[in-house]
């Protein structure tokens, strides 16, 4: 139990290193001019930044503008119409953010509800933190594999669209370790409840074997406690005056 526990938590931890670098990559999607190797250039977007860079190794990169001067803020947008403009980065960055922070919280509570460890009280407010751990890490990795979908499809959307005629984007080597992260922190927060699961039905069973073995005592003490009782009959008072009486008789006649 303990050393599946370890494994889970050492899932989550690589989803959470997973999740935090593509969060503060830049290449969430890529572009490339290749006229000759020489001189080639590269275009790269993050949710961050956007870089230019060509085959000499310089790379120049400026940031994003600010929230509110973003085309199609979060704040012009309803659930009446799409993303649209700059919405989809904003989205992005939340649910990013969201992921950070659960796969953190995640961290922490396995740490303190893990079997292995001496910190976290009882045993059975240790698996409830471990039930908490493994709800946060499922929550982060499904905000980073949404996060990263949503990029992927504005970016498939705009390459296939034949309307579009500006440069066109590939998908960005960030949004696959986004999905890679996602998915270990899953697969950690699911092992983590199932650990919890097996201990709730072993203590279950322990509970019923003992239920059912208090009975079973009792019983044969009680059966074997009868038999005592009935071998050896308190005599009546009638009887014992009887053999009071013959046996003065018997004397008399001496």
């Amino acid at each position: 139990m303990a050393g599946l526990q370890i494994v889970a938590f050492l899932s989550g931890l690589v989803g959470l290193g997973a999740i935090i670098g593509a969060t503060v990559s830049n290449e969430w999607r890529a572009t490339s001019r290749a006229s000759s190797v020489i001189t080639a250039t590269w275009v790269l977007q993050g949710l961050w930044k956007n870089c230019a860079g060509n085959a000499i190794g310089a790379l120049h990169c400026r940031p994003h503008h600010t929230i509110f001067g973003l085309e199609g803020s979060l704040g012009c947008w309803s659930l009446s119409r799409p993303l649209v403009g700059k919405d989809y980065i904003q989205a992005c960055r939340g649910l990013m953010i969201a992921a950070v922070c659960l796969g953190f919280f995640g961290c922490v509570s396995a740490l303190v509800g893990m079997k292995c460890t001496k910190i976290g009280g009882s045993d059975q407010s240790k698996t409830k933190t471990t039930c908490f751990a493994g709800i946060n890490f499922v929550l982060g990795g499904l905000c980073s594999i949404a996060a990263c979908s949503l990029y992927a499809h504005r970016i498939t959307s705009e390459f296939f669209n034949p309307f579009i005629i500006d440069q066109k984007y590939e998908l960005g080597a960030a949004l696959f370790i986004g999905w890679a992260g996602g998915i270990l922190c899953i697969l950690g927060g699911f092992v983590l409840c199932s650990s919890i699961t097996e201990s709730f039905s072993k203590s279950h069973s322990q509970a019923n074997c003992v239920y059912k073995g208090a009975p079973s005592h009792s019983h044969i003490t009680s059966i074997t406690r009868v038999p005592a009782q009935a071998a050896n009959p308190r005599p009546s008072a009638a009887n014992s005056n009887a053999s009071r009486a013959q046996y003065f008789d018997k004397n008399a006649y001496v």
